[in-house]
């Protein structure tokens, strides 16, 4: 698709009604050719989506408020919020660049641009940028096949075959786990044979510490030897459940990926890159440690970065780029490559803005036909919201609160906690709550509800833990997302405390909370395999149950704790 094809389509889309209410033919091209100009430059380009989430439909997301950053990540992308992320990247207030990056004004710029994402808007992107790219690479960063009713009910059958059609070329892995490990060998071994390779260098064996995926692939493009290595979420089998795969160790595994990268390079690679899941801070630590790398191409942690982070390491300098999540965004890096090395860049992170793209139609009929079974399940709506719902920040959001309230009421618990997930989408004031809208933040093969008595030393030793996995000072030690939610329960929080000190001063209903008094506590997802045999409701359902009661949910009251020792910190909303 050229420009001239492109503009043909954008036309059409236009005279059905697809593109911004009230704007005429005109006002369209130039605002989608504002953002969508991407000249080519260079001889090698990768195009890198991430954390999609299973979401085929656009949609709308809000992006936090709060993403702290302490000790050295103090102040640096990714942990940069509202305006100051705007200033650092000079974006301008009220913008469409703005809404895309920031939850600033939200709800005005949401009714203003519209939802965004879509895998056949994304397509026409892909499509587009291509055009002009001979040989580009698409790149997908995992956490594709999760996220979403229709994937949870066709094991990601819905999302492989969306991949497949966009014209992913190589992958790597996280939440496509939690299907089990056959599933995964299943799909790489029949669906995705001869179109998108699987790589991952820090996935092993348990037995022999064997390659269970090619650690890293080598490709051709115009000429240039391109290798791009695989880096799977390191802590899968603890953030989600082991048995899920139980015969597969994970890890970061940095000196492995060292020597992947020396094998690439002696294999005549000019150009190394990896395809991440580690998450933005540890990407940028192993960029600091690792020789040989041009570019890391991260996930898992959703930051949408407009401009790659360089890091100087021993052997040069590392691009670090971090895309998004839930199909709103699409990397574009161009490479200049001469003599056998990367002589210089561009890139450009384009947001996927629905009412700027016309919907690819391939790509809108296969999602048609793939959700057509469980569009009247997806479509029930379970209440209204009066204000807006989303999950994104390091701390309690409006539908994890919403979630919270549900699990309290329904179990009679004193305490709830749900897991601090960054996917999700978002809802704005006044519109419905869906079984589909409900099954974006709950969809998981381990739904189960759990009522459990702790003890208040019991409950201090779980938050703490989640506590460093989010802010202990060493990114290697991080294994991303956000804080556990907690319902009933207040607390306060100093994340550069010392581990084990950080949360403080719990009370409930007004009192302190005591380390030997046994408390009733509801959750859900729960990682080990003995829940999974004692059953259990799936979450949706008891949240369903909830919300059809209430009808009207006004805008919950969050369960926020205390933050110390966080002021003029830009990963805090001022």
């Amino acid at each position: 698709m050229n420009r001239r094809e492109f503009l043909t389509v954008l036309a059409a889309a236009n005279a059905a009604g697809l593109l911004l209410p009230g704007a005429g033919l005109a006002r369209a091209e130039a605002a989608a050719e504002a953002v969508y100009d991407a000249p080519a430059f260079g001889n090698v380009s990768l195009l890198h989506i991430t954390d999609c989430h299973a979401q085929l439909k656009p949609i709308h997301f809000r992006e936090p408020s709060v993403n702290l950053g302490i000790g050295g990540m103090a102040g640096r992308v990714p942990h940069l919020v509202g305006s100051r992320l705007l200033e650092h990247f000079n974006l301008k207030a009220g913008s469409r660049e703005a809404y895309a990056y920031s939850y600033l004004d939200f709800e005005n710029l949401a009714g203003l641009y519209g939802k965004v994402g879509g895998f056949a808007h994304l397509a026409t992107l892909v499509k587009r940028v291509r055009a002009n790219r001979p040989g580009a690479l698409l790149l997908d960063g995992g956490d594709t096949w999760q996220g979403s009713g229709t994937a949870l009910w066709t094991q990601g059958q819905d999302m492989v075959e969306a991949a497949k059609l966009l014209g992913v070329d190589i992958m790597t892995l996280h939440w496509e786990c939690t299907y089990g490990q056959d599933r995964v060998r299943e799909v790489a071994e029949t669906e995705f044979a001869g179109k998108i390779e699987i790589v991952a260098q820090n996935i092993k064996t348990a037995d022999f510490g064997d390659d269970v995926f090619k650690p890293y692939t080598l490709r051709d493009v115009n000429g240039v030897k391109v290798a791009v290595v695989g880096q799977a979420f390191p802590y899968t089998p603890i953030a989600n459940p082991r048995y899920m795969v139980a015969d597969w160790t994970f890890g970061i595994r940095e000196e492995e990926m060292q020597a992947t990268v020396d094998a690439a390079r002696a294999a005549g690679a000019a150009v190394v890159v990896v395809l991440s899941h580690n998450g933005m801070d540890v990407d940028l630590k192993m960029a600091s440690r690792v020789r040989g790398i041009d570019a890391i191409l991260g996930g898992h942690t959703h930051d949408g970065m407009p401009a790659p982070s360089i890091v100087a390491n021993p052997g040069g300098r590392t691009l670090v780029t971090n895309a998004g999540s839930n199909g709103k965004f699409l990397g574009v890096l161009d490479l200049e490559v001469t003599g056998g090395r990367v002589a210089d860049f561009r890139y450009r992170l384009m947001p996927v803005f629905a009412n700027l793209l016309p919907a690819d139609p391939e790509m809108d009929a296969l999602i048609t036909r793939v959700r057509a079974p469980y569009e009247a399940r997806l479509g029930e709506t379970l209440a209204v919201t009066e204000g807006t719902l989303y999950r994104r920040g390091n701390f309690n959001g409006s539908f994890d609160q919403l979630i919270l309230d549900a699990l309290m009421a329904e179990k009679d618990a004193e305490i709830a906690f749900s897991p601090g997930f960054r996917w999700g989408t978002t809802l704005l004031p006044g519109q419905p709550i869906t079984m589909e809208n409900l099954l974006d933040q709950t969809a998981i093969t381990y739904p189960y509800v759990t009522l459990n008595t702790m003890s208040g030393e019991q409950i201090k030793t779980v938050l703490e833990d989640v506590c460093d996995n989010l802010f202990n000072p060493d990114p290697y030690y991080q294994q991303g997302g956000d804080m556990v939610r907690v319902g009933g329960l207040s607390y306060a929080c100093d994340p550069a405390a010392p581990a084990g000190r950080r949360i403080q001063d719990m009370t409930l209903n007004g009192q302190p909370l005591e380390a030997s008094k046994s408390y009733k506590v509801a959750g859900w997802a729960p990682v080990a395999e003995e829940a999974k045999a004692a059953g259990g409701e799936p979450v949706w359902d008891l949240v369903a149950r909830h919300l059809r009661a209430r009808r009207t949910v006004a805008p919950p009251q969050l369960n926020l704790p205390t933050l110390k020792g966080v002021d003029g910190n830009p990963g805090l909303a001022a």
